[in-house]
């Protein structure tokens, strides 16, 4: 992912730079240079990182918009400003714009005047949110985003990373999961799971909630290494009464388990209150073909 971000802004930039964006703000950058090729648009606008900001990271965009389902709004306003074209082929480079190119450094800027090491997609919206005429700023300003209300919360140590609470989203509460393995303690990701959860890991080992807690480093230990990534793959059943999702790993090994070089993680989860919870993990090996 790092090399694929490299490829997309190589001007005025350098490899340390984008070794500190997270997993996430890399993602939501490659999801960016995806929109704009499907646009038919020759560069990455301030619109196609706002979409991809949508894809990657519904928790923030949730905290900050204050709805569940916003992309398809915000999607349809920017094809009112600027209608599609035929699309390009995703092989072909697709440079940043000028204003893009300010958001990731001010992202950065932004991320070093709040004490942050890392610079996630937090700040990338706070990026997005200065360069104040964008088509990106002014669709988040029309929905109530505000620059001062974002950094204000930032700095206040919000994290988007496994927010819990009322959300009444299963999509977000899996989101929100799988962002934090890769920083969260256990007793914080142990509030996921329901009393009576399970997880199968990839040797086909059950394991019940108390000792999936217990050993919550080592079970999920593949899953929180830097290079981990996860793309959530698709949503087998959704309805009022359960969610089941599959979310395909890549790099999720240790250094004994070279049987394969992806895993599948089928997620079930059911509702409790305003909340879901996570009932079922169940992992299983993708072998090469």
């Amino acid at each position: 992912m790092l090399e694929a971000v490299n490829e997309i802004y190589t001007p005025n930039s350098s490899k340390t730079m984008f070794e500190r964006y997270t997993e996430k703000a890399r993602r939501t950058i490659f999801f960016a240079r995806y929109e704009a090729s499907q646009y038919g648009s020759p560069y990455i606008e301030t619109e196609h990182l706002l979409l991809g900001l949508l894809r990657e990271d519904r928790a923030l965009t949730t905290r900050f918009l204050g709805k569940t389902n916003i992309e398809p709004g915000i999607r349809a306003e920017i094809e009112r400003r600027i209608p599609p074209r035929e699309r390009i082929s995703t092989s072909v480079e697709v440079p940043l714009t000028a204003d893009c190119k300010t958001v990731l450094n001010l992202a950065v800027e932004s991320a070093e005047r709040l004490g942050h090491r890392h610079v996630g997609t937090e700040h990338l919206l706070i990026g997005i949110l200065r360069v104040e005429e964008s088509v990106a700023a002014q669709i988040l300003r029309a929905r109530g985003a505000s620059l001062e209300t974002v950094q204000d919360q930032i700095a206040k140590g919000w994290r988007p990373f496994y927010t819990r609470g009322g959300t009444g989203s299963p999509s977000l509460t899996l989101d929100s999961f799988l962002g934090g393995l890769h920083g969260v303690h256990s007793q914080e990701l142990a509030s996921f799971f329901a009393k009576n959860a399970e997880f199968v890991d990839a040797s086909g080992k059950r394991w019940n909630r108390e000792e999936t807690v217990k050993r919550f480093e080592t079970i999920l230990a593949p899953y929180a290494k830097k290079n981990a990534t996860y793309l959530v793959e698709s949503t087998l059943t959704e309805s009022p009464e359960i969610f089941v999702a599959t979310v395909l790993w890549k790099n999720a090994l240790l250094a004994s388990e070279q049987r394969s070089w992806m895993q599948r993680m089928t997620v079930t989860l059911i509702p409790k209150e305003a909340e879901w919870e996570i009932l079922l993990v169940q992992v299983t090996p993708v072998l090469p073909a």
